[in-house]
């Protein structure tokens, strides 16, 4: 009878071109060209500060929850127009984020915000709202709100680091790697003529006073 070699363990980790659920082998590229995300089944490290984990990922989780819905409002308005391509694209990015944060919440046993229900329509009206002022104005609206959820994201790499870089290595690179799309998509707004829309100070502030709020409260209820 012949021998049955054993299967070697996979390490899991962001730079590994494989995992446990995708297999050998490069992993897909989701649509819109966003770069491969990784599969991790792991489960959540061990001696973790899980008042501080549990408030990074549920609040991420409903910001990512709140994007897609702002993307797809947005859409609803402009999917037919010359920046149709440019906002789905950065959509598709933002379900990559989505689904990574769905991922996260089940391996370290993180309840979502009790507020999706309502950022579900608040999402979705702002994105809406945002593009009925033409594509300057929902790029207006694109540059605002990622802005805020950048410089949240490097408020949050700054705890991770300062509780333990090593222990936290894939969240950590996990939160980069999606600040890094954040501001990639601030710099199309910027690059679309945002800062054209007719009170754009105005219009910025207004959002990221609502993405403070939103922030403020995710974390916690």
């Amino acid at each position: 009878m012949a021998a049955v070699a054993a299967v070697p363990a996979v390490r899991l980790s962001l730079g590994r071109p494989q995992c446990l659920r995708c297999g050998p082998g490069p992993r897909p590229v989701p649509a819109g060209g966003a770069a491969p995300r990784p599969c991790s089944t792991r489960a959540a490290p061990q001696g973790i500060n899980k008042p501080v984990i549990d408030r990074i990922i549920r609040v991420d989780h409903a910001g990512e929850y709140g994007a897609n819905r702002i993307y797809a409002g947005q859409m609803a308005v402009l999917g037919r127009s010359s920046v149709g391509p440019v906002i789905q694209q950065m959509w598709n990015q933002e379900k990559v984020h989505l689904n990574k944060f769905n991922e996260l919440m089940v391996a370290y046993r993180v309840r979502p915000t009790v507020l999706l229900p309502f950022w579900n329509v608040a999402g979705f009206v702002l994105g809406a709202g945002s593009a009925l002022l033409g594509k300057k104005g929902a790029m207006a609206c694109t540059v605002a709100v990622e802005e805020s959820i950048s410089d949240h994201y490097n408020n949050q790499i700054r705890t991770l680091m300062e509780e333990d870089p090593e222990k936290y290595k894939e969240l950590l690179q996990v939160i980069k790697q999606f600040r890094d799309d954040e501001l990639e998509h601030h710099d199309i707004g910027i690059e679309h003529d945002a800062e054209a829309t007719p009170a754009y100070s105005v219009l910025k502030t207004a959002i990221q006073l609502g993405c403070k709020a939103a922030i403020f409260l995710s974390e916690r209820i």
